[in-house]
Parts: C-alpha cells; structure tokens; sequence
C-alpha cells in the first residue's frame, strides 16, 4: 500500500484528496504548511507526495528544491497541485524538480491518473496491482487476503508486510531491512518489533494453512517462499 502527503493548507480541498486517496487503498498523511510537510518526510519518506505551491511561511516550490537537493528525499516522487497554472509556474515547478504538474480546479480522476503514473515511473513496486504466490493472493487496491476460498484476516502492519514479502519473493530480508521498507526508513522503533509482527503475520495466514511460507533464516532475517509446506502430524 502507498504512503501519499497530501500537503495543502486548504482544509477542504485536503479532506476532498484524503477521501480519495484512502478510497483507492492509499494510506495518506496531511499536511497544512512546509514546516509540518518536512516533519512528516523526516518521520516516514512517504511514497509519493501532492506539493502546494502557496504555503504559509516557505512555498512549495522552496520545499521541492530542498528534497531533491538533499541524498535521503532527491527521488521523492513529487505532484505539484496548485492555482498557479501559467505556463511560465508550470515550467519553474519542474524545473523545482516536480515529476508532474496539476493546475486547480482539478478533476479527481485525472488526479488519480496521474499520482498512478507517477508511481509507475518512479516506483513500480508501489503500484496497488494483486499479487499472488503459492496460491496465496493480496490484492492492495481492495485490501484482501486469500488463499482459494478461504479470506484471511491481516492487520495494517501485518497487511504491508506481506505485500512486500510477496512483492521481493525468495529473498532474505534483515530485520533492519524490512523496518526500513515496511514501516519506513526514519522510524526509530526497535528491530525486535518485527518479530511480533512476524509472528502476528504466522498467525493471520494459519486458518490457510500457509504460515510456513514465512521462513525465519537464522541470523540472517525473513523471507517468502512460495512452497507451502505440508502441515506436521
């Protein structure tokens, strides 16, 4: 599932976006000034972020500058959303290093079509497309779980866990590594944490009897197989 900031101070036209996003399975954040904008990018790197060029305080078009100046935010995907729809702010706001630039008013639709887009480019992995392993299928978009008839349960974290173990199949991931993708790569929580989460993950796929596909390699990490392994007597 992506992570999407929605940074505009106008309240109304932010809530409008949220309703959307979240509509459409995305896991959104909201920010009304530069200053919280950053904070959130310094919390979670989100996966894509909706830039007002008209803040309180710095402008967006600052803000843009400074991500793309910096090593930890320069491939931030970055939608500029804004009044100002001459051609002459249209060419700054990429120039800025905004991946896409969408005057107001805006249709919802082409929204949606082009923060897809933008993804598409920029992090194909992110994209809310099913996915399926060993029988075993999750499809972002309506958040569900399952393995033939039977649908299973996830929680969020355990639910974004999966979709990036099934998404890098077969590989060893380091607890550090799955913090970093999963929960995101400026979260300060301890490494341990994902062993409750792998073990609530364990428990949400047994009514399917696919537990096993979640391996622990000792000393190494996680990681999915798509063999599942017959259940012991």
């Amino acid at each position: 599932m992506s992570r999407v900031l929605v940074v505009e101070d106008e309240s109304a036209i932010a809530e409008l976006i949220s309703l959307n996003l979240r509509h459409a399975g995305y896991e959104v954040t909201l920010a009304a000034t530069a200053e919280q904008a950053q904070a959130a990018v310094d919390g979670v790197l989100p996966d894509l972020v909706l830039l007002d060029w008209m803040l309180p305080g710095q402008s967006g078009l600052a803000l843009a500058r400074r991500w793309r100046g910096e090593s930890r935010t320069r491939e931030l995907p970055i939608i500029m959303l804004t009044a100002r729809a001459d051609e002459a702010d249209k060419v700054a706001g990429l120039d800025a290093g905004a991946d896409d630039y969408l005057a107001k008013p805006f249709s919802t639709n082409e929204l949606m079509a082009r923060i897809r887009a933008v993804l598409r480019r920029k992090a194909p992995e992110a994209l809310d497309s099913a996915v399926e392993l060993g029988g075993l299928r999750l499809d972002p978009s309506t958040r569900r779980v399952n393995r033939g008839e039977v649908e299973l349960k996830l929680g969020p974290t355990e639910f974004r866990l999966l979709h990036f173990l099934m998404t890098h199949p077969e590989r060893v991931h380091s607890r550090a590594q799955l913090l970093d993708r999963v929960w995101g790569d400026h979260v300060f929580i301890e490494e341990r944490t994902v062993d409750v989460h792998v073990k609530r993950l364990r428990e949400a796929l047994a009514p399917a009897q696919c537990s096993q596909m979640v391996e622990t390699v000792r000393g190494a990490g996680y990681r999915l197989t798509q063999q599942v392994a017959a259940p012991s007597a």
